[in-house]
């Protein structure tokens, strides 16, 4: 029988009860006629009298509190961080333990959400078809993802601004470098690389990037003259830097959805802090809530020697012993 006919069901059959007792004027005499409990009796009659109809209904038996209930506070925390944010609920647990000092599961972040309408993100990420194989390197700088990112940008009086920011990230340490330009050619690239050495904290072997008119011969020979090798994914397959594409969504998400543009002097003063942040502070779904740069620490062990300004650490990758070479 369907749960809601048979609802229905057992409303009407409590209804007959109070009925023929009204009718007939004897409580008892209507339990015995219909083999109700008084106690049952006077609970439908006490909820029918409060609440009317709407009282028969049958209500799940729930706890008033669980003495691991999560606090208003906490509760509080996880909404905001979903509504200002826009983070899911294992994000959402890892900023909880970090920044608050809450711990909690990811089941019960989840079920708050749920119980406060907010099951679902605003934006729907559809499905695609997974036609390579995944990887990640475990050597930092072994492999850089560049890709460039078109800016929209609207301020208060609605007027709009396009911009492109050239990304940089490490594909082991998830280490990032930000740079927004107002032209999309190869000076903006050639500077941004440039940038890119400067920034990161370790030597860098390999550049990949698309076939974008940005990254030709200019860029190439650049980065070549660098002593670094650079080398372009297949046409029309951006998941192969899919590091640096799925980047570019937290930027949305975490960043610009969160941004109002007034010039590019405020635009790269709070681009500078983002990231700053999601290189330091930011917990990474890759490595279990640690940031790129704790990543980073736990992949090397003693520095076996100090040599010209670098560091040069022993570091494992698999069973293999591998040396890398890190800036002071």
């Amino acid at each position: 029988m369907i749960k809601e006919v048979r609802d229905t069901l057992k409303i009407e059959y409590k209804m007959a009860v109070l009925e023929y007792a009204k009718l007939c004027g004897n409580a008892s005499r209507a339990c015995r006629a219909f083999e109700v409990p008084r106690s049952s009796f006077y609970e439908w009659k006490k909820a029918f009298d409060a609440e009317g109809k709407a009282g028969l209904v049958r209500k799940k038996p729930a706890a008033c509190s669980h003495p691991r209930q999560l606090s208003p506070e906490a509760v509080e925390k996880i909404l905001y961080l979903r509504r200002t944010c826009h983070l899911g609920p294992d994000r959402i647990t890892w900023y909880l333990e970090r920044y608050y000092g809450i711990t909690t599961s990811c089941s019960s972040v989840y079920r708050t959400l749920v119980r406060n309408g907010l099951r679902r993100l605003s934006k729907k990420v559809g499905g695609r078809t997974v036609h390579t194989r995944r990887y990640n390197k475990e050597v930092p700088g072994h492999h850089i993802q560049m890709d460039v990112k078109f800016l929209k940008l609207t301020s208060n009086e609605g007027k709009t601004t396009r911009r492109f920011q050239y990304t940089a990230i490490d594909d082991a340490t998830r280490i990032r470098a930000l740079q927004v330009y107002q032209c999309h050619n190869q000076q903006s690239a050639i500077h941004f690389v440039d940038y890119v050495i400067e920034k990161f904290p370790f030597r860098i072997h390999t550049i990949r990037t698309d076939r974008g008119h940005e990254f030709q011969a200019q860029f190439h020979w650049h980065v070549e003259d660098k002593g670094i090798r650079h080398v372009y994914i297949k046409p029309r397959s951006p998941q192969l830097n899919g590091k640096v594409e799925r980047s570019h969504r937290s930027d949305n998400e975490e960043f610009y959805q969160l941004l109002t543009y007034t010039d590019d002097v405020d635009l790269n003063k709070k681009l500078a802090k983002w990231e700053q942040f999601y290189n330091f502070d930011r917990p990474h779904g890759a490595f279990r809530g640690k940031t790129p740069y704790e990543a980073l620490r736990s992949m090397l062990i003693k520095p076996k020697c100090v040599r010209e300004g670098m560091v040069y650490y022993r570091c494992y990758r698999g069973s293999n012993l591998l040396s890398i070479q890190v800036r002071l």
